[in-house]
């Protein structure tokens, strides 16, 4: 069966692709775009929505709604994208992993998100359920790449599909040539833009985006979003990249340490000053590097994305903005 996506209940057509989106983004500067997690409380629940409120009077480019490892969030998720196109105009991107399915439950997937209206999938191979870090093994009825998954995607539905990068080198790859051929091999099978894992050194963001070119110059012409955190608490960011298998570099670990104190709790208003500076600067520098894009993990929070925002020049401050509700 082919699924086509509903039509946008806003706009009274599909939601535009997210190349096209960005394109035609006019947000001051560069387009800008948030991810959320599937919320698994009431009090979360109202945060989330709080926070898609402010971020569709700040005109995001689109939202992402994440999906857990082995599907663990797979209601929670298409409950909250159906929200989404439901309520709200912002375009969201659904994930979709590959993790612990066979392909009749990636397609029956792929059919809710079509029923639910989404136009825009991120195709995850993703992380072994537990310990990300672990060995993945694949369903004996699944996916054993992402590439794969792309490809379903298609078969399945009428839909966009993008993938995630690495700036670092995927922690599996043999080397950052092997990384590269993947991210190609992903591009070529249908994917139209890729989003980055987060990192911290706009250096490596610039070497991917030159490695994609040099292997493949069509492939390389597509976006490279980068994925982006501003640090609001130590605790939380170390274990965040100790996940990911990303590395914090040791001049922002120091600062951030002198920051948070020697104390049993860290000094959260001092760590967060840090990391709203150190993200404004890295976003500053990609802005001049011609990014395409800013892509925010907000932790489901707006605040402190709309401060790195203000410092750009391209939301008003915190407070400011009439009628945005702020958490």
């Amino acid at each position: 069966m082919t699924i086509r996506p509903h039509s946008d209940p806003v706009s009274g057509g599909r939601h535009p692709s997210i190349v096209d989106r960005i394109a035609a983004a006019t947000t001051p500067r560069v387009p800008f775009s948030v991810e959320f997690y599937p919320p698994r409380d009431e009090a979360a629940e109202d945060r989330l929505w709080r926070a898609a409120e402010v971020f569709s009077e700040l005109g995001a480019a689109f939202v992402s709604v994440t999906y857990g490892a082995g599907g663990s969030t797979r209601d929670r998720t298409v409950r909250v994208v159906e929200r989404v196109v439901r309520e709200t105009d912002l375009v969201p991107i659904a994930h979709l992993t590959a993790v612990e399915h066979p392909v009749s439950e990636l397609r029956e997937m792929i059919e809710s998100y079509g029923r639910a209206g989404v136009s825009n999938i991120l195709a995850l191979r993703g992380d072994p359920p537990g310990d990300p870090l672990g060995e993945w093994t694949p369903h004996p009825e699944g996916l054993l790449y992402a590439e794969q998954l792309v490809r379903l995607i298609h078969e399945a539905g009428d839909f966009h599909v993008g993938v995630a990068s690495f700036p670092e080198g995927h922690y599996r790859a043999r080397d950052l040539d092997h990384d590269t051929d993947v991210l190609v091999s992903k591009l070529r099978a249908g994917a139209e833009y890729s989003i980055t894992q987060m990192f911290w050194d706009v250096d490596d963001y610039l070497r991917l985006r030159d490695r994609v070119v040099a292997a493949d110059p069509e492939q390389g012409a597509k976006p490279v979003i980068p994925g982006l955190m501003p640090v609001t608490s130590l605790r939380q960011v170390r274990r965040m990249v100790e996940l990911s298998g990303c590395a914090l570099p040791d001049d922002l670990a120091a600062r951030l340490q002198t920051a948070a104190g020697d104390g049993p709790e860290e000094n959260r208003a001092a760590v967060r000053e840090v990391g709203i500076e150190f993200a404004t600067q890295l976003c500053e520098r990609l802005i001049a590097e011609g990014a395409p894009c800013l892509h925010f993990n907000t932790l489901n929070f707006s605040r402190a994305t709309q401060e790195v925002l203000a410092n750009l020049s391209m939301a008003p401050a915190p407070g400011v903005a009439g009628g945005v509700v702020l958490n």
